[in-house]
């Protein structure tokens, strides 16, 4: 069970106050209620720029990283489809610097020509290396728009193209900015050993000075059903073929979703799955094979992939890999195999809940979702899981008409 008391000020930043006494740490998590999906067509890639640009220095504070680490702190971020994530660790008594430096790089960056060319050219080098230059990088860039037709989902968090980094201009920049990251679209979660008192104490005198913000009302276009399969093939100079199947799935606040998410662990989570043991070990042909989700808020993907053994014919992989989701459609799970499964994912929220950082995280993810106090439910919700849900859900998802399928063979000669 994780407690906590939720606060929310004046200019409607939302702040969300877990006590830990076992840590001698603090926390700090900011969550920005903007990614990718919340872009232009024509000018993706920017909320992961933004990522990069926060580090770039505010309008009063020109190292970020600087007095974090001389307070002994440590600090990252991420962004996907749905949000944009800033995390901090210090010690408890110096807190109040992650509260000073969180607080000033919303009320404003210091926006410079310099700063922009240098962090498009740091994101320009990861697409080329992390998606064009590496093996198997592209994929995603081919699955989602083979996918996703309407949805903004259709692009990767790093952008359609590069040219939309290349081609972002100062005011582009600005406008982005001023209408995304603003204290009535954060949600801040303080995680560790502080008192209630003192953080509300700490976000009044830092967050309550800055301005609340137009934000843009998000009207995103859903994704119509896909009604018929999709196929793309393409060459690319890689060591073995590889197959990609994506279905079209329910969001994260469906009730349905945490049995999809159980269906994916039975298909492959651990050595002990179904799809490593019927196709790696015993078949042998895959080198490797899994079942996982996107996870987004809004309906996502439960992906299938592998890389096919040397010699193994690719249809008759894909073959056995239906047979597969036959079997999980069509034959009740066993009592044993879906205890174990269900032990597995409470044994994982269980040790998240051990790192008060992971806390942070997760409490604030829950209340975008709608309510912080959810997190108390996951394991419950888990637990809940039939094999009838099983078999009714995976009858309905697991069908070629909502599937995309990517054969990526490694190019011959």
């Amino acid at each position: 069970m994780i407690n906590f008391e939720k606060i929310i000020l004046g200019n409607g930043l939302k702040v969300i106050v877990h006590t830990d006494k076992s840590t001698p740490l603090a926390a700090l998590n900011i969550l920005y209620n903007v990614g990718a999906r919340d872009e232009h067509p024509d000018k993706t890639g920017f909320a992961h720029l933004f990522e990069h640009l926060m580090f770039e220095g505010s309008v009063n504070i020109p190292d970020y990283d600087g007095p974090l680490q001389k307070a002994g702190g440590e600090n990252n971020a991420f962004t996907n489809n749905d949000i944009t994530n800033y995390y901090l660790t210090l010690p408890r008594e110096n807190t109040e610097i992650g509260f000073w430096l969180e607080s000033d790089r919303m009320l404003g960056l210091d926006f410079s020509e310099q700063k922009l060319n240098v962090q498009k050219q740091v994101v320009a080098e990861e697409y080329r290396q992390r998606y064009l230059n590496q093996p198997y990088g592209d994929v995603w860039l081919l699955l989602r728009p083979l996918a996703y037709k309407v949805h903004p989902y259709q692009w990767p968090t790093i952008g359609r193209d590069i040219s939309h980094i290349d081609q972002a201009n100062l005011n582009d920049v600005k406008n982005f900015f001023f209408s995304q990251y603003a204290p009535n679209n954060a949600i801040l979660v303080v995680a560790g050993n502080i008192e209630i008192p003192e953080v509300e104490k700490l976000a009044r005198r830092w967050f309550s000075p800055i301005r609340e913000r137009d934000i843009p009302r998000r009207t995103l276009p859903p994704e119509p059903k896909q009604r018929s399969e999709r196929k793309q093939e393409v060459e690319r100079n890689v060591p073995f073929d590889a197959i990609y199947k994506v279905f079209h799935m329910c969001g994260r606040n469906d009730p349905d979703f945490h049995t999809v998410d159980v269906i994916s662990d039975i298909l492959s989570n651990g050595k002990s799955s179904r799809l490593y043991q019927n196709l790696v070990q015993s078949k042998r042909l895959f080198s490797e094979v899994d079942a996982y989700l996107t996870g987004e808020i809004d309906p996502g993907l439960f992906i299938l992939s592998g890389k096919i053994i040397q010699g193994v014919k690719m249809e008759d992989a894909e073959q056995e890999l239906m047979a597969e989701l036959h079997k999980i459609k069509t034959v009740p799970v066993r009592k044993r195999e879906l205890d174990k499964i269900k032990n597995k994912v409470e044994s994982r929220l269980v040790f998240e809940e051990t790192n008060v950082l992971n806390k942070a995280m997760n409490l604030a993810f829950h209340e975008l979702l709608g309510d912080a106090n959810e997190i108390n439910n996951e394991i419950e919700k888990y637990h809940a899981v039939t094999p009838g849900k099983i078999r009714k859900i995976a009858a309905g998802l697991l069908v070629p008409s909502n599937c995309s399928t990517l054969y990526y063979r490694a190019r011959t000669g």
